[in-house]
């Protein structure tokens, strides 16, 4: 069974954040910079939000607002729904697929160790089936 520990071993556990209080337009410059999908919102250390694309495309831009002048607090998603490092990704497909949300925060003991996309649990999934079709097709065949 993979596990969230098992996907943030393999991509890593490099995490971007903003602040409350930063702007919009920077919030994307880091996201196009570092190539990610989502920033976590901090408040003296601790998970306060998530801003991704869909809340730009969303709450901004369908809005008419200005990125330049909005700040992430204005627009972020504040219910962040989190995972632990032993949680399946079993789990996390069904947690995201029920909730309608692309990234996971993990934390451990209040800590925030990784977080993990939609991309990352899909990947993991069809590597795993992928796995247990091979193991499958040698026992089939008497392989070994």
């Amino acid at each position: 069974m993979t596990t969230v520990r098992n996907i943030l071993q393999d991509k890593g556990n490099a995490v971007w954040f903003a602040s409350l209080e930063t702007p919009v337009v920077d919030a994307l410059h880091t996201m196009a910079e570092k190539n990610v999908g989502a920033l976590l919102v901090l408040k003296e250390n601790d998970v306060v939000g998530i801003f991704s694309e869909r809340d730009y495309a969303r709450k901004l831009v369908l809005h008419g607002r200005s990125p330049a002048e909005a700040k992430v607090k204005d627009i972020m998603t504040s219910d962040v729904i989190s995972v632990k490092p032993e949680q399946s990704i079993d789990e996390c497909m069904a947690l995201m697929t029920a909730k309608h949300i692309r990234h996971l925060p993990v934390l451990e003991n209040r800590k925030v160790v990784g977080l993990i996309s939609i991309g990352d649990v899909v990947k993991a999934v069809i590597s795993e089936k992928e796995y247990l079709i091979k193991q499958l097709e040698n026992y089939i065949t008497g392989a070994r």
